[in-house]
């Protein structure tokens, strides 16, 4: 029979495992920046394994050594990524004192004017415009101050992270067996093998996905190369290897790379005549661009991805707009290594399910 006291020790359970839950989510919500670090560090120590077995069984490494020596590989190679860039920013800074603003406006209306005559649009004077609307009455300088002090304070959250990042990948690289170990004791043993299991095939896909990505980038990079030297860019590697860099980001960063490639080509021709040179080649690299995305978006970013992963080159392209429309970029980068780990997780504890054996045929 169910009386008063039994109803209002459940109103009271429920509320609180309700409270208990809200405490763990603002916890969690309180150090989702250790969380994001610890799931980087993941990442790094995934990236790495291979190196790290190679080191150990090859050439004999200690733990800490092989740990060690891998970290030091990847500030080395972050060293060397920021670098490469340090020439392409000189260039573009003597290239930007060279220019001559005077002649630019001139070569900027006279382009203005015959587009204006030869789609006949009726002429729009911008000085007017400018002044009818007063924007500059409007515009408010101390958020060039404020916006210097977010840079500055983004560096140095930037500098803590690597430091944490660096140091937490360093003892998941170095004691990742007796962490191994320690989860088969904490494991419970009816599911032990199933998550042993995942997670080893979660390590397969995962590894899988970021050599098909790797892959896929350099084809990219090859392509944007052979563009920007077709039309004689003076930093045409370092140019490419950044719009590679972001084509990690689907969809949208290759649209930023084109734009980014148009606008330092541009700029790496100031002093030419702007009609006849300058956006003449700025309209071919952002064609050669685009015939570039068009190629790895049909052909090399569906057959890569979906041979990395084993997933229907749909079901990637659904599984991503789907994260990019519910968590932004963020949700795009992640969508495919979750949606594999997912996949894997399901199979290996539903493995009868209908709709579980469905998605997961290919795996």
């Amino acid at each position: 029979m169910i009386t008063s006291k039994i109803i209002s020790n459940g109103i009271l359970r429920a509320l609180a495992t309700i409270l208990i839950i809200g405490i763990v989510l603002y916890f969690l919500y309180t150090i989702q920046t250790v969380i994001v670090y610890l799931c980087i560090s993941l990442l790094l120590c995934l990236i790495a394994n291979p190196l790290v077995q190679f080191l150990k069984n090859k050439l004999k490494f200690g733990n800490s050594l092989a740990a060690a020596t891998t970290l030091i590989l990847f500030i080395l190679l972050m060293v060397g990524f920021i670098f490469l860039f340090v020439p392409l920013i000189i260039s573009q800074a003597n290239n930007l004192s060279l220019l001559d603003t005077n002649n630019l406006q001139q070569q900027f209306m006279e382009t203005e004017r015959s587009i204006e005559t030869y789609f006949n649009i009726p002429h729009v004077d911008l000085n007017k415009v400018l002044k009818s609307s007063k924007v500059t009455s409007m515009l408010d300088f101390t958020y060039f101050t404020s916006f210097i002090n977010s840079i500055l304070g983004f560096v140095a959250d930037m500098g803590m992270g690597l430091v944490s990042v660096f140091f937490i990948t360093f003892f998941f690289v170095k004691d990742q067996d007796s962490f191994k170990a320690s989860a088969r004791r904490i494991l419970p043993d009816s599911n032990e093998e199933k998550i042993l299991n995942s997670i080893t095939k979660i390590n397969h896909f995962l590894t899988r996905y970021f050599l098909g990505l790797l892959l896929q980038l350099t084809v990219v990079f090859i392509l944007y190369l052979i563009v920007l030297v077709i039309f004689g860019n003076k930093n045409a590697f370092v140019i490419a290897f950044l719009c590679a860099i972001l084509n990690i980001i689907p969809y949208i960063g290759p649209i930023i790379g084109t734009i980014l490639a148009g606008i330092l080509t541009m700029i790496s021709m100031i002093g030419s005549d702007f009609q006849s040179e300058i956006l003449p080649k700025t309209i071919y690299v952002i064609i050669g661009f685009l015939l570039v995305q068009a190629i790895d978006n049909n052909i090399s970013q569906p057959i890569i991805s979906s041979k990395s992963v084993n997933s229907h080159p749909l079901e990637i392209f659904l599984i991503t707009l789907i994260s990019g429309i519910t968590f932004g970029i963020v949700g795009m980068i992640i969508a495919i290594p979750v949606f594999t780990m997912i996949k894997v997780i399901l199979k290996e504890f539903f493995p009868d399910n209908k709709i579980v054996s469905v998605l997961t045929e290919r795996i």
